[in-house]
């Protein structure tokens, strides 16, 4: 195999990317698609020949390229770091890159697996897929035969908790699942008898790898049921199930905030729902529920998160977020009282503006000290004008969290609630955990206060601003 040199890949690169009519921007996204991870100033940096990259992002980056010049047919091909001589790569990480994206191209979901085991062969390593049930305490295998892994105990299970990468003690490389910047399981990875484990070119590979088959695990679950049964551990019944085809995904993050939410029970999700939306500027979130569990609570919060997030759609600013849920909920007789909170982050300044409707107000985490923010509330939702707005100032690594008055409710055999005192502890004990990490463990602390027998639903939602 003949190795390009660096600076003449870079060079030629640049030449193609030149004549492939494509922005920065459209580069970059096109990188990213690929599984690339670098910023939009580093590739901009590398083109111009300020800053080197590693092998795995050149030849990415290279690949972007060509997938434009074969869309505009004829210009020259960018040059991989080392000599092809396919158009399509017969070998090495690319040819796993385009075998996963052309497998799985009109793939049922069931066939993952195979697909992941033949990329995983050309870059000679074996793979297996754990995925997160929905209650998230265990990682259940794809691969058929194979164990399930319990989350608070395992080695695969620490790598899905603190969302990294680590080498068993046998080489076997874990490495975290993801969707963009949701956690959905973990990658057990074998290497070949020649590879070490901790050589930085492999994990880089098993990164982007990771990354890739994220996405197609997400794309393939919204159109076939084959991975979804086998995250489920049982049955969930239809409240359930129309509130969870209701939420957002569990985590979700910008350069300024990382947002993480956990709700429990998951399989018998009752009248509880929450909500966020992340842009350059502003980070909005929201938190309904319904009171103690009744046949209509889902319908009721339901139409409450639709109303929000038509009005926040319509760029309705907060008051006016809150008094369309109030006034859908009015509309609707005979439905359960909805209580909950609308907030809104400002990323630039770090401020925090919210309404109060009868739930637990934002708790703050400041260097582990618990900072309540409280304001005149409504008891609940409905018509009529919204309460004052309340503001606070966060500084850069606070803590924000929403919490459900069931999550706080919740009793135990004794008739003992799990009450705010317990939260705050748990939230002033975060040492830095990933804020999706933090809600899963707290309202697992609630379920197991319950004794798995929770009378109310338990919601957090928390968010970490960065800058």
């Amino acid at each position: 195999m003949r190795f390009l040199p660096e600076e003449e890949q870079r060079r030629l690169i640049a030449a193609c990317f030149a004549r492939s009519d494509l922005t920065l921007e459209q580069l970059w996204m096109r990188y990213f698609a690929l599984g690339g991870s670098l910023g939009l100033l580093e590739l901009d940096a590398y083109l111009n020949g300020l800053t080197a990259l590693p092998r795995v992002d050149r030849d990415m980056l290279a690949h972007a390229v060509n997938e434009r010049l074969d869309e505009v047919a004829g210009p020259a091909r960018a040059p991989y770091s080392h000599s092809v001589r396919d158009a399509k790569p017969l070998h090495g990480p690319l040819k796993a890159l385009v075998d996963l994206l052309e497998g799985a191209h009109r793939a049922p979901p069931e066939r993952l697996p195979a697909i992941v085991a033949e990329a995983g062969r050309a870059l000679d390593l074996t793979i297996g897929v754990y995925l997160a049930d929905y209650d998230q305490r265990t990682l259940v295998p794809l691969r058929p035969g194979a164990a399930e892994l319990d989350i608070e105990t395992t080695v695969g299970g620490d790598v899905f908790r603190h969302a990294g990468t680590t080498v068993a003690r046998d080489g076997t490389l874990w490495t975290v699942l993801l969707d963009g910047v949701e956690r959905l399981g973990v990658l057990e990875i074998v290497p070949g008898d020649d590879a070490d484990p901790e050589d930085p070119v492999l994990r880089e590979q098993c990164r982007w790898l990771a990354a890739l088959l994220g996405h197609l695990v997400t794309i393939t679950t919204q159109y076939g049921d084959g991975l979804d049964s086998r995250r489920r551990r049982r049955h969930r019944g239809s409240p359930a199930e129309l509130l969870w085809q209701s939420l957002p995904p569990l985590t979700g993050a910008t350069e300024s905030i990382v947002v993480g939410a956990s709700i429990q029970p998951a399989y018998e999700l009752c009248g509880t729902v929450f909500d966020y939306a992340l842009s350059e500027q502003r980070a909005q979130l929201a938190l309904f529920e319904a009171g103690p569990r009744s046949g209509s609570a889902n319908i009721a919060v339901v139409n409450a998160l639709s109303a929000y997030r038509a009005a926040r759609h319509d760029g309705a600013p907060l008051g006016d977020q809150f008094a369309a849920v109030g006034a859908e909920l009015a509309a609707v007789p005979g439905i359960p009282a909805v209580t909950g909170v609308v907030a809104e982050l400002d990323l630039d300044s770090g401020t925090l503006r919210w309404l109060n409707a009868g739930s637990p107000g934002p708790l703050l985490v400041r260097g582990g000290e618990v900072l309540p923010a409280t304001a005149p509330a409504r008891p609940r939702f409905a018509a009529g004008e919204p309460p004052p707005t309340a503001e606070v100032r966060l500084e850069p690594g606070d803590l924000l969290a929403l919490h459900s008055r069931g999550a706080a409710e919740t009793r135990d055999r004794a008739d003992e609630p799990f009450g705010g005192d317990r939260i705050a502890r748990h939230l002033g004990d975060d040492a830095g955990e990933l804020p999706p990490e933090i809600a899963r463990r707290l309202t697992r602390a609630v379920l197991a206060h319950s004794g798995g027998e929770p009378r109310q639903d338990a919601a957090v939602l928390v968010a970490r601003w960065l800058s």
